[in-house]
């Protein structure tokens, strides 16, 4: 089944999407990401959340306890994720996006991170809604595609650094890197003037690299009908094993 976004009689809508977060620099600058694609007029971006990083319920006494009480999920995921979720679907021009810093240490667990957040989307959700939300990991970090735009680097801490030869998204610690190169990096303010001068396209020209953020990139760009472009290497570039599927609730 295809999501339907309706459409005025010339056949265009603006698209909201919210976006729900775990990260400080994400809660302060997240939106600046998207401005390329906010650029073409199709749609807006801003954080209705940041929560904390949640990780897979191993503990079988707490799947226990959540069984005996009838709960399908943590209260504080229907709080802090479905609800919030919920209240800014109320528009079927508004969608959610939930995004996560994958760090490596939690890179095995990519999966059950996952299906975490999605059962608590799918839980709370109204059948409509669900597929109007959708979730993405930044691996390992924001600022891992940084690296992907040396440019954009260079232009905030002076430094001149190149593009990464590889997938940034194999830097293991980014952050760490960043204050490496520049002593006294701070994530929030540095991280946002970058990602002002980040060009989204560049990090993702490469077909190769880059597979969960042009999987994110790839599910907003079909919901505002930019899937012809090859801005962002849509056509022919790796997706994310974990949340590629995601975008076949999109397609017919």
């Amino acid at each position: 089944m295809s999501l339907a976004v309706p459409t005025d009689d010339q056949g265009w809508r603006f698209h909201h999407f919210g976006l729900i977060v775990t990260g400080e620099t994400e809660a302060e600058c997240l939106p600046k990401l998207f401005r390329s694609l906010a650029a073409t007029g199709k749609c807006s971006f801003r954080v209705i959340r940041r929560i904390n990083q949640r990780s897979p319920i191993s503990s079988p006494k707490r799947r226990l306890g959540m069984v005996g009480s009838g709960k399908t999920i943590p209260d504080k995921d229907a709080q802090d994720i479905g609800l919030p979720a919920r209240r800014f679907l109320s528009s079927d021009t508004s969608f959610v996006v939930l995004v996560d810093d994958l760090e490596a240490r939690r890179a095995g667990e990519a999966k059950q991170v996952f299906d975490r957040y999605r059962l608590a989307l799918d839980t709370i959700l109204r059948p409509d809604q669900t597929r109007r939300a959708s979730v993405h990991f930044l691996v390992n970090m924001l600022e891992a595609y940084y690296f992907a735009d040396g440019r954009a680097v260079n232009s905030v801490l002076g430094t001149e650094i190149k593009d990464w030869d590889g997938d940034v998204e194999t830097i293991r610690h980014p952050k760490n890197e960043l204050k490496g190169l520049h002593q006294g990096f701070n994530e929030v303010e540095h991280g946002c003037r970058i990602l002002d001068a980040l060009r989204a396209a560049h990090v993702l020209s490469r077909r190769e690299t880059c597979a969960s953020l042009r999987t994110m990139f790839g599910w907003i760009c079909r919901i505002i009908g930019e899937t012809e472009g090859e801005a962002y290497r849509l056509s022919e570039g790796r997706y994310s094993d974990v949340t590629q599927d995601q975008l076949a609730t999109l397609t017919p």
